[in-house]
């Protein structure tokens, strides 16, 4: 199964769905989109097939979009792609994409539901909160 990660490394929900797929013995598809940078195109793609709008894409925090006037519910989506074009940042991460489907995995654990197989328990995030007990079933 092929799975692809939109990651950035300096973001740790980012990592903790990069460990979780891993761990469940997948090889991902890293791509880290602040080196790469999007396309509109690219976007438009995963915006659609995860049902989600630029607006609910948007990271407003840590991230310029207040001082580019994007938390202005008038600001478009237009203008909002645009944005994210020029400021890859801007775009909530980490998005995941595999054959069942496509998600902004935030929380983290969101990621559970775009896999074939889990991965052992216990498993827990970075910050120490346990996605998954001993026995593999999910917690929280």
């Amino acid at each position: 199964m092929a799975i692809v990660i939109h990651h950035n490394p300096d973001c740790g929900t980012s990592r903790n769905v990069l460990a979780t797929i891993e761990a469940a013995g997948y090889a991902p598809v890293v791509i880290e989109y602040l080196k790469e940078g999007w396309t509109r195109p690219q976007l438009l793609a995963l915006f659609a097939a995860a049902d989600i709008t630029p607006r609910q894409a948007l990271r407003t925090t840590k991230s310029p979009a207040k001082e580019l006037g994007l938390l202005d519910p008038a600001a478009t989506d237009e203008a909002l792609l645009d944005a994210m074009l020029a400021h890859p940042v801007l775009v909530n991460r980490p998005i995941v994409c595999s054959p069942k489907g496509v998600r902004l995995c935030r929380p983290s654990e969101t990621v559970l539901d775009l896999l074939d197989r889990m991965p052992p328990g216990p498993l827990y995030k970075e910050d120490g909160a346990m996605i998954l007990d001993a026995e593999g079933n999910r917690v929280g």
